[in-house]
């Protein structure tokens, strides 16, 4: 990737920690990041599996007072976020402006929509992952853990693709 003011990347379909690895670099050289629809990250394995692995990271908590952390956040974006944060070096004062120039969401938030979005060949589930491999979706994950947000991310995924099919056929009209 070359230097760009700001890189916004879809999230749909790519490998979290192969994208969350480039991600860290691009951060670590000074690039702005922004990732969007994290609920359709995906991670190698059976659902199964994926969601066993969560619960045993969910009972991983100091044992005098669990509010001392560590924190275990349910929504898809902050959990690129903390992967990508354990792939900065997060206490010194360059890891913490490298976290600074990143943003994730779930869902196409309002800025975002009108922009290009990119991807990350590298780290895209269809060109790393052996086909017949299972692998899960990082959004219903976050549901099984008690992520209570997806139903209102879907719906205004919705209602940005009802805006952007708009867009799109006055646009093919006025092309043709």
């Amino acid at each position: 990737m070359g230097f760009e003011k700001v890189i916004v990347v879809d999230g749909r379909g790519h490998l979290i920690g192969r994208l969350a690895s480039v991600i860290a670099k691009q951060l670590l050289n000074g690039q702005r990041v922004v990732v969007v629809r994290c609920e359709l990250l995906n991670v190698s394995g059976s659902f199964y599996r994926n969601k066993l692995k969560y619960f045993a990271f969910l009972r991983k908590r100091m044992n005098s007072n669990p509010s001392h952390g560590p924190y275990h956040f349910r929504a898809p974006s902050k959990i690129l976020w903390r992967t990508i944060r354990g792939m900065i070096p997060h206490k010194t004062q360059r890891g913490m402006e490298a976290l600074n120039r990143l943003k994730v969401f779930e869902g196409i938030p309002a800025p975002y929509d009108k922009t290009k979005r990119m991807v990350i060949p590298s780290a895209l589930r269809v060109l790393r992952l052996k086909p017949g491999r299972r692998y899960a979706s990082v959004g219903r994950i976050s549901r099984e853990v008690g992520w209570k947000y997806g139903d209102v991310v879907e719906k205004l995924e919705a209602k940005r693709k009802e805006k952007s099919a708009a867009y799109f056929q006055a646009k093919k009209k006025l092309n043709a």
